[in-house]
């Protein structure tokens, strides 16, 4: 703008003096409309400044917290970076978990017995960090139709004996996942399709809580399919259904019979959950299938079960979650080992369950929660030889404490009540104190 009033300025001058017409009473005029035009152009110049430094001022704030933020996610990036040879993303994740445990005398010197021995023993109490968990998170390239691909592997110390110098490293669960909008694909090692959910606990890691009352676990080689359905914002359904191989060695077998038993079978299962709400208030419920059948002496032993399981979240505060599962055959699960019964060299029969577990879990404050948990399972009697388990039942609580973002305390006691066919009932106590460093 100054730029062009000068050439102004100068006709103004110029023009009285080459005209020499204009009397000294003009030339005053024009004098006093140079002043009015300086003083306008300092005008100019300082609200120039003025504009320069109010644009510094509101640039420099935005660019100190981008600095910042770009700061902070190198240091991340430090922290969790992974080389691969693939030059795929990897994060490191896990809990690093130290559990001081005492047990009764029917414990069977066990870290976490899944039922009350029938014959007293010593008490089994000492610390462990044996149920410490390593996690391995992938992501990886996209796919066609707008897909990604993605992985985990966890992976834990429970394996081996309990000596303190003596663990083995094992995978607990590990996926491969093929994702799309509404649907995935997924081949890796997990619980049951049809039985997702368990109780939580830092006392019960290296197996899951309630194994052997009700919690059926067994992590196993699978594939499965998901097809995800949305009926508007707050309703939806997720259906599930593969090919899960069974644990056929985990149901006790005569010795006589061992070499007889076809220790992995393809089971055939599925799961339809149900949604209702959001993170708040929410309701599902999943109604599930098991389908297999048990090689052992020259037969075929049925594996058949249906299931339901569920979670309820009427205020933010308050979850109760849990299973339900009724069949016959179900120790290739993760079960009771008591799958079937050899009656004679040509007869196997199947072993009837029933059982189940819940959940509450109460979130007192941000940092301190508390869960009540109990399950069982009640195998037919009739069904069973005299030494057999008609009836395992566990109950436990347990406060968790959030000491600091991503340190956890945890103090947890349950009992374990067995019913023996012949021996009647067994109990057993469990108490277990954690520390527990996420990372």
């Amino acid at each position: 703008m100054l730029k062009r009033r000068i050439p102004c300025i100068l006709t103004l001058i110029l023009i009285p003096l080459c005209g020499r017409a204009q009397s000294d009473p003009d030339l005053q005029k024009i004098l006093q409309r140079l002043d009015r035009l300086e003083q306008d152009n300092q005008k100019l110049r300082q609200e120039l400044r003025e504009v320069r430094q109010a644009l510094a001022d509101s640039s420099a704030e935005p660019v100190n917290e981008r600095l910042d933020v770009q700061e902070k996610r190198t240091e991340e990036l430090a922290q969790t970076k992974v080389e691969t040879s693939q030059r795929m993303p990897v994060s490191l994740t896990g809990m690093l978990l130290f559990n001081a445990f005492h047990n009764g005398p029917l414990s069977g010197t066990s870290q976490n017995p899944v039922v009350a021995g029938l014959h007293s023993g010593p008490i089994s109490a000492g610390a462990s960090l044996r149920q410490t968990v390593l996690g391995l998170k992938f992501s990886g390239p996209d796919l066609p139709g707008g897909g990604k691909a993605s992985g985990s592997l966890y992976m834990d110390f429970f394996a081996g004996s309990r000596e303190p110098d003596d663990h083995l490293l094992r995978i607990r669960t590990a996926t491969v996942d093929l994702a799309w909008k509404n649907t995935t694909l997924t081949f890796g090692q997990d619980k049951p399709i049809f039985a997702p959910r368990e109780p939580d606990s830092l006392a019960q890691v290296g197996v899951s809580p309630l194994t052997g009352a009700g919690n059926l676990w067994d992590w196993q080689p699978q594939v499965r399919i998901e097809q995800r359905f949305h009926f508007g914002e707050n309703f939806g359904l997720r259906a599930q259904a593969g090919i899960y191989q069974t644990s056929e060695g985990d149901a006790f077998t005569p010795a006589a019979l061992a070499r007889t038993l076809e220790h992995a079978r393809p089971g055939y299962e599925g799961r339809f959950q149900f949604w209702s709400g959001g993170e708040d208030r929410r309701i599902e419920i999943a109604p599930g299938f098991h389908i297999s059948d048990t090689h052992v002496a020259g037969r075929s032993v049925p594996s058949r079960l249906v299931s339901l399981d569920w979670l309820v979240r009427p205020v933010k505060a308050v979850e109760v979650t849990g299973a339900w599962f009724r069949g016959e055959n179900v120790a290739n699960l993760g079960a009771l080992r008591q799958g079937f019964t050899v009656l004679g060299p040509s007869s196997v029969i199947p072993i009837h369950s029933l059982g189940g577990w819940a959940q509450v879990a109460y979130y007192i404050t941000p940092k301190l929660t508390f869960h009540m948990y109990g399950g069982q399972e009640r195998d037919r009697a009739s069904d069973l030889n005299g030494s057999g388990v008609s009836r395992n039942f566990i109950y436990a609580g347990n406060f968790m404490y959030r000491l600091g973002p991503n340190v956890l305390a945890s103090f947890e006691a349950s009992q374990s009540r067995t019913l023996y066919v012949v021996n009647g009932l067994r109990l057993n106590n469990h108490y277990d104190l954690a520390l527990a460093y996420l990372f």
